[in-house]
């Protein structure tokens, strides 16, 4: 991921490669009298992407939802947690409301939300570009494991992107392996866990976007499994294994896939 420098509408200007894993939240979702959110964190903040997607929803008088969140995409990962469970509201929506929504208004609701939201939409493997949000679809390739760990301390982006503003860096092109400028902000955390999976057979380690969870590409899901369950046992908060999610795995006919 590599991260340009500030623009004059305040924003930081991307170049990165997304891609969807097994690692999901889920979102039980049901026509109600008044819209409701419940969520098995008790530090769920109020003001959230949901609640976001929700008000543009009501732009186009869409119906009142009951909606129970079950969250285990750790928060301040870089994971998109919050970015997937906007979306996973959207297609709710596609398929309760009365009103159509087209998947022009998707994508729209998704730019609105967060830059990384309309990544979702689309799935897969795909390069993103703008601040996150011009999106180019790659094509889909054979299965990977990995491993996805996280410190006790996460990231705040915001304070994330203000210390990297202090870094001189270039605005590197895309390139083959691995590379996330957020790694010169890490947390110590974050960057002795890259270490550790690297120590445990890594092929690659990094940083998840801005962090602080970090990934490490497995041979094949036994050595993934194993490598989750020494990280646990080494102490670490929070240690997965996963693997790649196709496209085709996601949305199949949903008349997205061709957006920009």
């Amino acid at each position: 991921m590599a991260v340009g420098p500030v623009d004059a509408r305040g924003y930081h200007p991307i170049r990165t490669v997304f891609q969807t894993i097994t690692l999901f939240d889920t979102l039980e979702v049901e026509l109600a009298d008044k819209t409701s959110i419940t969520c098995n964190w008790s530090d769920f903040p109020a003001e959230n992407t949901l609640t976001k997607m929700l008000r543009l929803a009501r732009e186009i008088h869409c119906p009142e939802l009951k909606i129970h969140l079950t969250k285990r995409i750790p928060a301040q990962s870089g994971l998109g947690g919050g970015s997937s469970d906007a979306v996973g509201v959207l297609k709710a929506l596609e398929r309760l409301s009365p009103v159509p929504l087209t998947p022009e208004h998707q994508m729209d609701f998704a730019r609105a939300v967060g830059a990384d939201v309309p990544f979702f939409l689309l799935g897969g493997t795909a390069k993103g570009e703008g601040y996150g949000e011009k999106l180019t679809p790659l094509p889909d390739g054979p299965t990977r494991w990995l491993v996805v760990a996280r410190p006790d301390e996460g990231v705040d982006t915001a304070k994330a992107y203000k210390r990297l503003d202090e870094t001189e860096r270039p605005f590197k092109e895309f390139e083959d392996g691995l590379y996330n400028d957020f790694e010169r902000v890490a947390p110590c955390g974050s960057l002795e866990l890259i270490d550790r999976l690297r120590v445990h057979g890594a092929s690659e380690a990094g940083l998840t976007g801005s962090g602080s969870a970090v990934f490490g590409w497995m041979p094949d899901q036994g050595s993934a499994d194993k490598v989750a369950d020494k990280l646990k046992r080494e102490g670490w908060p929070y240690a997965e294994a996963a693997r790649t999610l196709a496209r085709s795995e996601i949305w199949q006919d949903r008349g997205l896939a061709n957006l920009k």
